[in-house]
C-alpha cells in the first residue's frame, strides 16, 4: 500500500476541498503497485458533481468506527466487513443481488464437503469470489492439524470467470483485500472460456438457475457436450457439462443447481442426467431447504461429482450414490431468509465424509428420512431421478405409548366432530348466500 493511499493521510486531509483528487490519487497509487487491480477500482471522486464536504464527512465517520478489539483486528476483519456489505446489498436487491452473492453458509457447506487443501480451484461463474475466500479460510483454519494431520498449507491456485463487469470488479477487490492471488477473468464462460485448457482439482460454483438466454443455439456442436446437447432454453446442464469438462482426472466438483435439475426430462435433460449417472460421475446429492438464496425463495440442491471414485485414498464408491435430504434443517434469520447452522453443516459434512470412508470420519449408516447410500440399480429403477426424498424414506416416528385401538377411536371421534362442524358452516354459508340473492 503506497504512502499516498494510506488511510491516515486521507483522514488528515478529509476536510480539504481537494479530498476527491486525493482519493483518486490513492486509487492510482494502489493500482500502480498492485497490477492485478488495474482498472478495477473506481476513479471518479474528483468529479465536480460529487459533494466534497460529504465525502470528507464520510471519511471522518469511517475513521471513528472501532472495528473490534486488537485480537479481532488481527484477523480478516476488513474482509468480513466487505462480505457483510455484499450480503446486505444482495438482500436489498433481491434477485438482482443474488447474481453475485452466494450465502456464506452454502459456500461453507460446499467447501467443507470437498476439502480443497491444495491444487487448482475453479469457479466458472465466480460472482464476488465467495467460493475462493472460503477455500483459503478453510485451509488457514486447518493449517495447524485440525482434522488433516497438520499437512495443509495455502498452496492452492485460484481460477475464475465472471461475465458481469461490475461483479468481476467486486470479485477482484474481494480477493485483493484478503491478499489472495487469483486469475479471475472477465467474459462469458460459455462463449469465451478464458481458461480453455484448465483441468481443476476442485470446482465450486453457484451458476444462475434456469438461464434461458445463454446463446445455446450457437453452441450445438461444442466439444464440452459429451453427455448430450443441452437445451437452448435452459443452461443448467450446460453448466454441469462445462464443469465436467474442466475436471482433472482425479478432480471433484460441488455446485448449486435448481431442484428441477434432479428430475427434469424436458428437451433431453433426462438423457443427459442419465448419461452422467451411467458414467459413474455422480457422487452425492443434497436437497437444501427453501429461502436460503437471495435470488429465489425456492429450494435448490447441491450436486457433487467425482472423476475417479476409486482413487485409492478413500473408499471405492463406484456404482453408489449418496442421497442427503436436508430440506428440514436451518433456521430463519428474518421473515424471508433461512441459514444453515453450524450443527446442520457439521451433520451433512460428517455424513458425506463417513460415507466416503475418510480416515477418522466414523462409520457411515443410512438414516431414514435423512440419508441413504443407493446402488446404481436403485437409481435406474427410479428413472435416473436424483431427488433425495425418493431414496431416504420417511423419518421414524416416536411411539407415544397410546394403544392403536384407543388412538383410532379418538381420531375417528375427532373426525366426526369436525365433519359435523363443517356441515354447520356449509349450511351457514349457503343461508348467507341465499340472503344475498345467490
Amino acid at each position: 500500500m503506497p504512502a499516498e493511499a494510506r488511510w491516515a493521510r486521507l483522514k488528515a486531509q478529509a476536510r480539504q476541498p481537494t479530498i476527491g483528487r486525493l482519493v483518486d490519487d490513492a486509487r492510482a497509487g494502489i493500482e500502480r503497485d498492485n497490477p492485478v487491480l488495474k482498472g478495477v477500482l473506481p476513479n471518479d471522486y474528483a468529479r465536480p458533481a460529487l459533494d466534497k464536504e460529504r465525502l470528507g464527512q464520510l471519511i471522518d465517520l469511517i475513521s471513528n468506527i472501532k472495528i473490534g478489539d486488537e485480537d479481532a483486528r488481527a484477523k480478516d476483519v476488513l474482509g468480513r466487513v466487505y462480505e457483510y456489505f455484499l450480503s446486505q446489498f444482495a438482500s436489498a436487491e433481491g434477485k438482482k443481488g443474488g447474481e453475485f452473492y452466494t450465502p456464506r453458509c452454502v459456500v461453507r457447506l460446499l467447501v467443507e464437503m470437498l476439502e480443497p487443501y491444495r491444487g487448482r480451484v475453479y469457479d466458472p461463474c465466480c460472482g464476488s469470489s465467495g467460493m475462493f475466500v472460503q477455500s483459503v479460510e478453510f485451509i488457514r483454519a486447518h493449517a495447524k492439524g485440525n482434522g488433516n494431520g497438520g499437512k495443509a498449507r495455502a498452496d492452492i491456485s485460484v481460477y475464475g470467470q465472471e461475465s458481469n463487469y461490475t461483479t468481476w470488479r467486486l470479485a477482484k477487490m474481494n480477493l485483493a483485500i484478503r491478499g489472495i492471488d487469483g486469475q479471475i477473468a472477465h467474459g462469458d464462460t460459455f462463449h469465451n472460456d478464458r481458461h480453455p485448457d484448465l483441468k481443476a482439482d476442485f470446482i465450486l460454483a453457484n451458476p444462475p438457475f434456469n438461464v434461458s438466454d445463454w446463446g445455446g443455439e450457437r453452441l450445438r456442436d461444442d466439444k464440452r457436450w459429451k453427455f448430450g446437447v443441452p437445451p437452448a432454453g435452459n443452461a443448467n446442464f450446460a453448466w454441469v457439462q462445462h464443469i465436467v469438462h474442466h475436471l482433472a482426472p482425479a478432480g471433484v466438483a460441488g455446485f448449486v443447481l435448481s431442484n428441477g435439475s434432479m428430475s427434469s426430462n424436458q428437451s433431453g435433460e433426462g438423457e443427459i442426467r442419465k448419461s452422467l449417472i451411467e458414467a459413474d460421475l455422480v457422487d452425492c446429492m443434497v436437497a437444501l431447504p427453501g429461502q436460503l438464496f437471495y435470488s429465489t425463495p425456492i429450494p435448490a440442491c447441491l450436486w457433487f461429482l467425482a472423476r475417479d471414485r476409486k482413487d485409492g485414498k478413500i473408499r471405492d464408491r463406484r456404482g453408489q450414490v449418496l442421497f442427503i435430504d436436508a430440506r428440514k434443517v436451518g433456521r430463519m434469520v428474518d421473515r424471508t431468509h433461512r441459514e444453515l447452522t453450524d450443527e446442520d453443516i457439521t451433520s451433512i459434512v460428517d455424513t458425506y465424509h463417513a460415507w466416503r470412508g475418510e480416515k477418522g470420519a466414523g462409520q457411515y449408516a443410512d438414516v431414514p428420512g435423512f440419508c441413504k447410500s443407493a446402488p446404481l440399480e436403485e437409481v435406474q429403477k427410479h428413472g435416473h431421478v436424483l431427488t433425495p426424498g425418493r431414496y431416504v424414506g420417511a423419518e421414524p416416528q416416536e411411539d407415544d405409548g397410546e394403544p392403536f385401538e384407543e388412538k383410532m377411536k379418538r381420531l375417528v371421534a375427532t373426525l366426526h366432530d369436525q365433519q359435523a362442524e363443517a356441515a354447520k358452516l356449509d349450511a351457514a354459508i349457503a343461508a348467507n348466500l341465499k340472503e344475498l340473492g345467490f
